[in-house]
């Protein structure tokens, strides 16, 4: 089954079954440069958010980090066991897109790598909008410097945002803050809370172990580490890669804590917390991870490892393999494969009494961005 060559919206004859089973295709979303396909719910209806990076220009040589970055992130309604589009929110260069709330409100953010269509600008916003009377209304846009990701955490009735930002590039000069930080609501608006080493940031992940709350920082170019709470700020407390990496996730199972981080030059591992660091148990796979989901089950866990690419931006190999992985005997097995091109993100979600996943692709291997988001009907 080829990603490349199914007409946008089409459902794979009889939901043929891929990934050792576990998958079959449902539909297919035209999206370009897909950096996420986040499943929300808004007002008791289902909603799937896709930022996109760029759109192809007719003439234009083939580049990942070419194209026309003005564009919008798309917002889709699950109606009749299918998306349909919705609404479009102008997210140039979107690389990530979050919903969470304070208090009653409801909020939207979005993360923008840069804009236009050669030369590109880097310095750039995040954009945090407030639903109102059935519509998403500006509340705060955040200066940037090749924004990745906005992340909401929360703590002691706090409320934090992760901006993970920064490239370094010759070409790319920041008049925008560069370096990776936190941001705290201040009761009208997040206001800086701290600032990070991190100069080409990617990715966070909250979570706390042992009556202890962590921070997980993923970092291209500086290391992907682990922070500590003390109290009053994140203090550094453990080290997983020096360079690539793209992100972390977490979970207990039988009574352990478990954290999986992953490298796109590098491994992808798996953790294990004994009481005072975290210990490195099991090597899930080699280079082009990039995110996780996990998903559970009455019986099972499993992981999704979505891979991006292998080689260099100037000539990456798109069409990867991502993998599905179920837990057993202390460790994570692998349970099937499937196609990724440009593999960014997985989300699974309900809907009506059945479990899915949606899976953004953001490169064809020719290199253009008009590549499908997919939705998978899971068979677990």
């Amino acid at each position: 089954m080829s990603i490349d060559t199914q007409e946008p919206g089409a459902t794979a004859a009889g939901e043929a079954r891929i990934a050792g089973g576990l998958l079959s295709e449902h539909q297919r979303l035209p999206t370009s440069g897909a950096r996420t396909a986040l499943p929300f719910e808004l007002d008791g209806t289902l909603l799937l958010a896709v930022p996109q990076l760029s759109e192809d220009i007719p003439g234009q040589d083939a580049h990942m980090n070419g194209g026309n970055s003005d564009v919008d992130a798309i917002i889709y309604r699950w109606e009749n066991g299918r998306f349909h589009e919705h609404e479009r929110l102008f997210t140039p260069a979107g690389e990530d897109i979050l919903v969470f709330t304070m208090g009653d409100d409801l909020f939207l953010g979005t993360a923008s790598i840069r804009t236009g269509s050669g030369p590109y600008e880097m310095n750039a916003f995040a954009s945090i909008y407030r639903r109102e009377n059935g519509a998403w209304v500006p509340f705060q846009s955040i200066p940037t410097f090749a924004g990745k990701q906005l992340y909401h955490f929360t703590f002691d009735g706090r409320h934090f945002l992760g901006l993970a930002q920064g490239v370094t590039l010759p070409h790319a000069q920041p008049r925008h803050p560069r370096e990776s930080c936190i941001l705290e609501f201040t009761g009208d608006r997040f206001e800086q809370f701290q600032v990070l080493d991190g100069k080409w940031g990617y990715n966070w992940h909250f979570f706390e172990v042992g009556g202890q709350r962590f921070l997980a920082y993923a970092d291209h170019s500086s290391p992907s580490l682990v922070y500590r709470w003390d109290g009053s700020s994140f203090a550094p407390f453990q080290v997983f890669s020096e360079l690539t990496g793209r992100a972390f996730t977490s979970f207990e199972q039988d009574g352990q804590f478990y954290l999986v981080h992953a490298a796109i030059q590098g491994d992808t591992t798996l953790h294990r917390w004994d009481g005072a660091t975290f210990v490195e148990q099991q090597v899930l796979g080699g280079s082009g991870g990039r995110e996780f989901e996990l998903i559970r089950t009455a019986d099972d866990l499993y992981l999704v490892r979505i891979c991006f690419i292998l080689g260099t931006p100037a000539d990456p190999k798109t069409d990867l393999q991502s993998q599905i992985y179920r837990w057993s005997d202390g460790g994570f097995v692998a349970a099937g494969e499937f196609p990724t091109f440009g593999g960014t993100d997985a989300n699974a979600f309900t809907a009506d009494g059945e479990r899915y996943l949606a899976v953004s692709n953001s490169l064809r291997v020719d290199k253009r961005f008009r590549q499908d988001t997919v939705i998978y009907r899971l068979h677990l």
